[in-house]
């Protein structure tokens, strides 16, 4: 087993990737596919990072790679955002993925100020 796959935060971004993948589906039919594959290669951009910074050597390697995963965290929420201004997402679905992704900003905040 790789070291990353026993973090919670982890599968917690895994989580908020696969929510993202499923609440985009109808944004290609309604022709915002462009908001739809922004929002799926930030939440994809989070997982992946967390696993490459558990990879790294050192700790401040691993923390770079953190920063780049929370900053893809953020990436989300604020185009979930402006997915939900433009009402393409239900009021559930926004509250879902951007719990999540407080949720994950703040583990990955413990792992960056871990010495």
């Amino acid at each position: 087993m790789f070291k990353f796959e026993g973090l919670e935060v982890w599968k917690a971004a895994v989580e908020v990737y696969c929510m993202v993948a499923s609440t985009t589906e109808g944004l290609f039919r309604r022709n915002r596919g462009y908001l739809a594959d922004q929002i799926r290669r930030a939440a994809l951009s989070a997982s992946a990072n967390i696993a490459e910074g558990t990879g790294r050597a050192g700790s401040r390697e691993s923390k770079q790679f953190f920063n780049v995963a929370k900053g893809s965290v953020y990436e989300v929420v604020s185009l979930a955002y402006v997915i939900n201004a433009e009402s393409l997402f239900s009021p559930e679905e926004y509250s879902a993925i951007y719990g999540r992704c407080d949720h994950i900003a703040r583990m990955l905040s413990g792992l960056i100020r871990k010495p």
